[in-house]
């Protein structure tokens, strides 16, 4: 029997994927995370943006070009927002972004695969972990409607995750959660207290996106004590102007978010911080959008995910007016190019500089792999596991690299 499992969106999705993907190994079978011809298809789905509810939309008509006898099984944040639409194309199975297990029970009563499958923890791909410590989140951003298909924040227990990574047999593990921020919140618990107890594993550990309120001097020494930390700091901003972030429900400034840039590079001074710009959020003006362009070389971020506001329904933001779509794409090219900017500038600042890098793939010619700070470099030759490496030139999108 072959399965493809294939994910839209976040890193979050991909875990879960992976999860559904191992229990269905452990029962013989063969899986697929890419499209292609199988005898079932599960489609985790995403609802960020517009866009990416109607690719999860399409897939249904995507994968029945491979198979149309095929059933097939819907999850994620699309069908947690509206699962009519999934079950009026006539789909095997339909659930939210909740309970993925109820896809795998699904899958039990219909293949007769025992009464009940579990799912078991991620099979790891090359040399990256994702693991997963909580579920959902309590900021309610005025323009994201997660918090709604996700729920309020759940976290993982510390023993569990520290577990969980030391049976993995990747180099690197990633944490990821909808907010992992906000790790801890419902349990006593927190993120600082996390970082504390993975002080003694010899994996690389890096973190997935984090909220400004995390940044303090207890989180960042915990950080600095772990073996081997990856110093990236992806601090989401969504807009460099007050009044924006006021709409935004962000519950930040802007010279409060670089005060938190600074106290990062006072711990760690070579950090890579990253970070996401919302183009033509509602009421943007252009001093607002200047705001945004110019806190990219003032944070001195090392990449920036840029993208154009979408509304969406269920949101507050939705009652409020849009802006045209010619000055968002307007704006957006301009954070793009601005962006581009700094990644090059920051690349070109680590040239000469010896990295611990940790191999992933090898084309033909070079093996590429990843700095702690996220640069991917390419060496000539085969190479794998980890190794010192010296950055010669910016290359591709990174840098060339001699061991």
């Amino acid at each position: 029997m072959k399965a493809v499992v294939f994910t839209l969106g976040c890193k979050v999705n991909e875990v879960e994927s992976a999860s559904i993907m191992n229990a269905l190994c452990q029962l013989g079978w063969e899986v697929s995370p890419e499209l292609g011809c199988a005898d079932v298809y599960i489609l985790n789905t995403c609802a960020v943006t517009r866009e990416a509810e109607k690719k999860s939309r399409q897939l249904v008509a995507r994968v029945r070009k491979f198979n149309p006898d095929a059933p097939i099984y819907v999850c994620g944040c699309a069908s947690e927002k509206n699962g009519g639409q999934f079950a009026d194309k006539g789909v095997k199975f339909v659930c939210g972004a909740r309970d993925k297990q109820r896809v795998l029970d699904a899958i039990a009563e219909d293949f007769g695969c025992g009464a009940h499958i579990v799912a078991g923890l991620p099979k790891q791909v090359r040399t990256r972990a994702f693991v997963k410590i909580g579920d959902g989140c309590n900021n309610f951003c005025s323009y994201c409607i997660i918090p709604y298909l996700r729920g309020r924040v759940t976290s993982r227990s510390v023993r569990d995750i520290v577990e969980e990574i030391a049976l993995t047999q990747s180099e690197e593990v990633v944490l990821t959660a909808i907010n992992i921020s906000a790790y801890g919140k419902d349990t006593g618990s927190s993120l600082t207290e996390l970082m504390s107890a993975l002080k003694d594993t010899d994996k690389r550990i890096r973190l997935g996106s984090l909220e400004c309120g995390i940044i303090d001097e207890g989180f960042l020494q915990s950080c600095k004590e772990l073996k081997d930390f990856a110093p990236q700091f992806h601090l989401s901003l969504q807009s460099g102007s007050d009044e924006v972030l006021r709409r935004m429900n962000r519950h930040y400034t802007r010279a409060e978010y670089l005060e938190k840039c600074a106290l990062i590079y006072k711990y760690f001074p070579d950090a890579a911080i990253t970070t996401d710009i919302i183009a033509g959020f509602c009421g943007e003006t252009d001093k607002d959008f200047s705001d945004s362009l110019s806190i990219i070389k003032e944070a001195g971020f090392a990449r920036v995910h840029a993208f154009a506001y979408s509304p969406r329904e269920g949101t507050k933001a939705y009652s409020l007016q849009d802006i045209p779509a010619p000055i968002k794409d307007k704006r957006l090219h301009a954070l793009i190019a601005e962006g581009d900017r700094a990644e090059k500038e920051f690349i070109a600042s680590r040239i000469g500089k010896t990295r611990e890098v940790i191999f992933e793939d090898f084309d033909g010619r070079y093996t590429d792999g990843y700095t702690p700070e996220y640069i991917k470099v390419y060496v000539e030759g085969r190479h794998s596991g980890r190794a010192s490496v010296t950055l010669t030139s910016a290359f591709r999108d990174g840098a060339l690299g001699t061991v």
